[in-house]
């Protein structure tokens, strides 16, 4: 069995925190443009990494790249 106490283990840092993830996840979200809504792909420490049309369409992108979407609200 593996026991651990706390002091044992290192708070993430907020960078450490932000970049949990990165390669890993993109997060969906609606983006209101001078042409209406569209859905953008975030990076795991927010970065904008693109837009789409619609949610079906940015997922797909998600998924070619090797990425689990998650979505926004």
């Amino acid at each position: 069995m593996n026991q651990h106490r706390s002091q044992d283990f290192e708070p993430l840092s907020q960078q450490d925190f932000l970049a949990f993830g990165l390669n890993d996840v993109a997060y969906l979200r609606d983006v209101e443009t001078e042409d209406g809504v569209v859905v953008g792909i975030f990076a795991a420490d927010g970065t904008r990494m693109a837009v789409m049309k619609d949610l079906s369409t940015a997922a797909a992108a998600v998924r070619q790249n090797e990425m689990e979407p998650l979505s926004v609200h």
